[in-house]
């Protein structure tokens, strides 16, 4: 099922339970056929730390969505300068643009922590596209929003204080449609964010206690809580 580098991921693939289930941000908006065709379809797999979900050069066969754990999307198997584009939290679907085209991925998606994956087969997508108003409002408002935060994602490139680009990156993480199942705690290690982030896991220390001392977030023992969203967003610092 799941192109990877480890083949126990296809392996491990099977039907998903309805809590997982319940975690599918798109499945409310389906009725009837739609609904049974994709319940059909569904599968979701194991991935460890480290495994590819999606490599650069592969052909797209699945659209994918993170049920639990997270994942980085980044370039570092292209010709150009690495680069990585965000990360994926829990409830977080990615690579529609992809499967729309039915091209090869211009990206890798690696798990940074031990994460369960669930995907959808691209013919199965199609179909759904093509009889169901709820599900293309769904895929529509992810690609609008997706542009968005690739967008800021260029914009942090070039932000040179490290603690705003620790902010802007949380909150992308925090997006309420992108990442639906967040909530207002994100389960994530500093060295998970270092990956991130592209800085040290001793300098997003700092900005994370800076970012407290704002009130803008509180650390909390395995993550993060957001107590500012608007102003990771767009807030200045000192």
């Amino acid at each position: 099922m799941f192109p990877a580098r480890r083949s126990a991921i296809r392996e491990r693939a099977r039907r998903p339970t309805e809590a997982e289930l319940e975690g599918i941000p798109w499945l409310g908006r389906l009725e009837g056929e739609a609904r049974e065709r994709a319940l059909d379809a569904l599968e979701v797999g194991e991935a460890e730390a480290g495994d590819y979900v999606c490599r650069y050069g592969r052909p797209v066969t699945f659209w994918f969505g993170l049920v639990d754990g997270l994942l980085k999307m980044s370039n570092d198997d292209s010709q150009g300068p690495v680069i990585t584009f965000t990360g994926v939290a829990p409830g977080g679907w990615f690579g529609e643009g992809t499967v729309l085209k039915h091209e090869t991925y211009r990206y890798n998606i690696q798990a940074l922590r031990k994460s369960l994956i669930a995907g959808l087969p691209v013919q199965t997508f199609d179909w759904l596209l093509d009889h169901s108003i709820g599900f293309n409002r769904f895929v529509m408002h992810q690609l609008n929003e997706r542009l968005g935060q690739f967008i800021a994602a260029r914009e942090i490139d070039r932000i040179t204080s490290p603690d705003l680009r620790v902010a802007r990156n949380l909150a992308a993480l925090f997006h309420p449609l992108l990442s639906p199942n967040v909530g207002g705690v994100l389960r994530i290690t500093q060295q998970e964010l270092a990956y991130l982030v592209g800085l040290s896991r001793q300098r997003v220390n700092e900005a994370l206690r800076a970012l407290q001392d704002k009130g803008w977030i509180r650390i909390e023992y395995g993550g993060l809580r957001v107590l500012d969203l608007t102003a990771l967003r767009s807030g200045g610092l000192d």
